[in-house]
C-alpha cells in the first residue's frame, strides 16, 4: 500500500493469507503470486499502469519465477480471485476503508476466515518460509 498504513504490513504475510483462501492445488501458486516483489519495488496498480516499461520488466521476472517453480504461465483464476478477496479484507482490516468506491472490488467480499493483523517483519518472514516449506513438501508428494 505504498507506505500508507500506520503499521508495517508484509507482502509475505499477504501471500501466506492468500494461500489459505484457495483450494489446496492452488495454494503454492497463491503463496508465490507476488514473488516478483522480492526483485522489483511494489508499485500501486494505478501508477503501474502508467509505467509500461516497468510492467514489462515485472512480467519477465514473473515468467522466470513461474518457470522455476512449475507454476502456470498466467495467474490462475482462483488465485486472482483470492488476491481480490485479500484486497477487500485488507481494506476492511487495515484502516483503508474511507467509504469511497473501489471499482476493482465491486462484488468482491472480504473473507470472514480471519482478520488481517500486521505482523513484525521477522514473524511474517518466518510464517512465509514455514508455509513455503509445507507446500513444497506437499507438491513433492503429489
Amino acid at each position: 500500500f505504498a507506505g500508507h498504513l500506520s503499521h508495517f504490513y508484509s507482502v509475505a504475510q499477504h501471500a501466506v493469507l492468500c494461500s489459505q483462501l484457495v483450494p489446496q492445488e492452488f495454494a503454492f501458486e497463491a503463496l508465490m503470486h507476488d514473488a516478483t516483489e522480492a526483485y522489483c519495488q511494489d508499485i500501486p496498480a494505478p501508477l503501474k499502469r502508467l509505467l509500461p516499461d516497468y510492467k514489462q520488466m515485472e512480467e519477465k521476472i514473473d515468467a522466470v519465477i513461474r518457470e522455476k517453480y512449475g507454476l502456470p504461465p498466467v495467474m490462475s483464476t482462483p488465485v486472482k480471485y483470492a488476491d481480490l478477496i485479500m484486497l477487500a479484507t485488507e481494506r476492511r482490516d487495515l484502516g483503508l476503508d474511507d467509504g469511497s468506491f473501489w471499482p476493482v472490488l465491486e462484488g468482491i467480499p472480504a473473507t470472514e476466515m480471519f482478520n488481517v493483523i500486521p505482523l513484525a517483519p521477522g514473524h511474517a518472514y518466518g510464517m512465509f518460509m514455514e508455509r513455503f516449506n509445507e507446500l513444497s513438501e506437499l507438491r513433492k508428494c503429489a
